[in-house]
């Protein structure tokens, strides 16, 4: 009863339009008082959270991904994949999701690849005559992908609260992504032929200028590849590697781009400082409730009811995978992790569920809480991008809810797709 009870009231406050790190440290406050824990030990809760090496990397990502938003590299790279692949049919809704793939190695932001990538693909599809809910659709899925390709500002996030190794939750992270890359691109080539794009784009990019695009790309391909492969080969951590990608966007941006002036430089680095003040207080939040339901043994009790009433993993998954839809058209994808990750982890022992995929398969769930309203914030950004109808966005973008529910039953049945890449690498 004391669970039904703490959870009534934290959803109370989320649904109160109260922001979720407040309604998290404040129903933590509330239950810990109630046990007659002293409000001392709430200050050090708070703030020991956030003094973690690992949630580093999160500003230094946010920082890179603004940084490149501000230099318009974006068209560079969209410029490039286009001159190789713009002259079939479908031609440029290819190159989205080849350039949301790539900038997801360098961001580690859903909504920095929306933003970046959704301003200069727009435009260009739909001048083409694409059909305008294809291209919200696609612009707002392509855009969750800057969360499951490494590096990922949620699997950071999940690495700290399961105490799962960061680089091996990346390394994991790099088979799902490349299968759903390839699931949007059979999509997008599927809808093209059946009347989505025009059969002869106006202004196609042929083979001329291809080396020349590459080449102004090259800069951005390099930072990622280094980015991913460094991790991958052990030379640098991912908090290393973000800094590594920093240092690198830095010298091409200022050295051999010069496209930001001083101004939009401080708009990026504010930027990036309100973003990770705003997670910061989210996860010290979310420690605090964690601490709280951990004396009032909320996890225990939750973990023993699915033990005795929930026999087969199967059936665990499909619960868990219905608890998260519901909570994804509510909550943000770092306080998903926040809030029902501790709930689930003694659980994933009980049915032999190994917590790397399970990250894998969560933030997946996430990427389809991102493009489903009413909180859905690829939604958002690409409709404030294109200037268009949030129905318009919501109706493009529903095909790829399915698409993306059956990439989480594909790494179910081959759990391989996961977990071969990282046993590899060991």
């Amino acid at each position: 009863m004391e669970s039904v009870l703490v959870l009534i009231a934290l959803f109370v406050f989320l649904f109160a339009g109260i922001p979720v790190g407040i309604a998290l440290t404040t129903t933590g406050i509330g239950l810990l008082l109630m046990k007659g824990v002293p409000l001392a030990s709430v200050s050090m809760e708070f703030l020991g959270s956030v003094n973690n090496f690992i949630l580093l990397a999160v500003p230094v990502f946010l920082l890179t991904s603004n940084i490149l938003l501000k230099a318009g590299v974006a068209k560079d790279l969209f410029d490039a994949v286009q001159k190789w692949v713009g002259g079939v049919r479908g031609g440029v809704a290819i190159a989205t999701i080849i350039s949301c793939g790539i900038f997801a190695a360098i961001s580690g932001s859903s909504v920095a690849v929306a933003a970046m990538i959704g301003t200069v693909a727009i435009p260009e599809m739909t001048s083409r005559g694409y059909d305008r809910r294809f291209v919200m659709g696609t612009l707002a899925a392509g855009a969750t992908l800057g969360i499951l390709i490494p590096p990922s500002i949620p699997l950071i996030i999940y690495s700290a609260v399961a105490e799962e190794s960061t680089a091996e939750m990346f390394l994991a992270g790099v088979g799902p992504g490349l299968l759903l890359i390839a699931a949007f691109l059979l999509y997008c080539v599927i809808k093209s032929f059946m009347g989505a794009a025009p059969a002869n784009e106006a202004g196609a990019a042929g083979q001329g200028g291809r080396m020349a695009a590459s080449l102004r790309a090259l800069p951005t391909i390099v930072i990622a590849l280094t980015m991913i492969i460094g991790i991958y080969a052990g030379v640098f951590t991912p908090t290393e590697s973000a800094a590594v990608g920093l240092v690198m966007t830095l010298i091409y941006v200022f050295g051999l781009r010069r496209g930001v002036s001083f101004k939009e430089f401080r708009e990026a680095v504010f930027g990036a400082g309100l973003t990770t003040a705003n997670l910061l207080l989210i996860i010290a939040g979310a420690n605090v409730f964690g601490k709280a339901i951990m004396l009032y043994r909320i996890p225990y009790e939750m973990s023993e009811w699915i033990a005795s009433n929930i026999e087969s993993a199967g059936l665990f998954m499909i619960t868990v995978t219905a608890v998260l839809l519901l909570l994804g058209l509510f909550l943000e994808g770092i306080a998903m992790i926040l809030i029902v990750l501790p709930v689930l982890l003694p659980s994933l022992g009980v049915h032999g569920i190994n917590p790397v995929w399970f990250g894998i398969y969560f933030v997946l769930m996430i990427e389809i809480a991102l493009i489903t309203p009413p909180v859905g914030m690829n939604l958002f950004v690409i409709q404030s991008v294109a200037r268009s109808s949030l129905k318009e966005v919501m109706h493009g973008a529903l095909p790829y809810v399915l698409i993306m529910l059956a990439a989480v039953l594909a790494i179910y049945f081959i759990p391989e797709i996961v977990t071969y890449i990282p046993s590899a690498a060991k």
